[in-house]
């Protein structure tokens, strides 16, 4: 049976033209119509597959949201393979296998009546999972080299926009240049107890969550104490909520939000190494076997070494994110 008003042409058309506003400026013509097309073929597929889906009964809202995220998908790793350097031939292929990653665990998820934030996470995982298994199978065949999987390891379009994002709100929080040599006599705003600085901070947190995607909003308040992420929602829900602190406040906030922001850890083989022994630690061969059954001969090398005190030769920020994927099974 037909989802009543859903009309995935129409649907994944709006799609791909908001996405083309989207494209790196920096991409040449036929690098933006590769990502163009992707997420345009990407979505109309999944689009379709779910209008004509007889069983699992979506509605409307779900075949959009599915679609959507397939098409958000499609669009920052297309640009996360460009980026990589990586040789065009081999695309596709790795699109294809993220494209049907999302789509049936947004399938399963969804006909389970998961949380939208739980399923956007999941997700999410999946995803980058699958790009980094796809780009470490190359470089096995020895199609690709270890420094370029290395690099395209390190793309994340995503995690750059909300870089980019962030920035950009601090930016448009700061007094214009006339405005601080016009005022050099301003006087400095009156000391606030900790309670004042704690709320000032978490408005300020709110602000920069204005101006992300809701999914994004969801998985960060979800690390926050429920109490202060309600007074996050509470200050998100001010249409003047930018009008209510001063700009000097905002600033002195994001700096020391940005003081606090964990660093980058190094990921050296001994600490993935030392990782995997404390996720597997008191697990026997036969359960670590059973766990593992599923995976690949390379991540199950890399976790059976750990075990003797041995470095399994992946590049470590692939080794840290099965080391993460193993965890989160246990």
């Amino acid at each position: 049976m037909a989802i009543k008003g859903f009309n995935y042409q129409e649907f994944a058309q709006n799609l791909t033209a908001q996405a083309q506003e989207l494209v790196p400026q920096d991409f040449s013509d036929p690098e933006k119509q590769y990502v163009v097309n992707t997420l345009l073929n990407f979505s109309t597929l999944a689009g379709e597959a779910i209008y004509n889906d007889k069983e699992s009964n979506f509605n409307a809202d779900q075949a959009m949201m599915i679609t959507q995220i397939i098409a958000e998908w499609s669009f920052h790793k297309s640009v996360d393979l460009i980026r990589s350097k990586i040789p065009q031939e081999f695309w596709d292929p790795i699109m294809q296998k993220i494209a049907f990653t999302i789509f049936e665990i947004a399938k399963q998820t969804y006909k389970q009546g998961m949380p939208q934030d739980q399923v956007l996470q999941l997700i999410e995982h999946h995803v980058k999972k699958t790009y980094l298994d796809s780009i470490a199978e190359l470089k096995d065949k020895g199609l690709i080299s270890d420094s370029l999987m290395e690099q395209a390891s390190k793309q994340s379009n995503i995690d750059n926009m909300m870089q980019q994002m962030s920035e950009e709100a601090a930016e448009q929080q700061a007094p214009p240049a006339q405005a601080q040599e016009a005022a050099p006599s301003a006087q400095p705003e009156p000391p606030i107890d900790n309670q004042t600085h704690k709320i000032m901070k978490l408005a300020t947190v709110a602000l920069l969550f204005q101006r992300i995607k809701q999914e994004k909003v969801q998985s960060f308040l979800n690390k926050f104490n429920p109490d202060d992420a309600q007074t996050v929602i509470k200050y998100m829900g001010m249409p003047d909520l930018e009008s209510r602190i001063s700009v000097n406040t905002t600033l002195r906030c994001l700096n020391e939000i940005r003081t606090y922001l964990p660093k980058a850890q190094e990921l050296s083989p001994s600490k993935i190494v030392l990782k995997l022994q404390q996720v597997t630690q008191g697990m026997d061969k036969q359960q670590l076997e059973t766990l593992l059954k599923p995976e690949r001969m390379k991540v199950k090398r890399l976790v059976f070494n750990a075990l003797e005190g041995e470095y399994y030769d992946v590049a470590p920020k692939v080794a840290n994110i099965i080391a993460t994927h193993i965890q989160d099974s246990v």
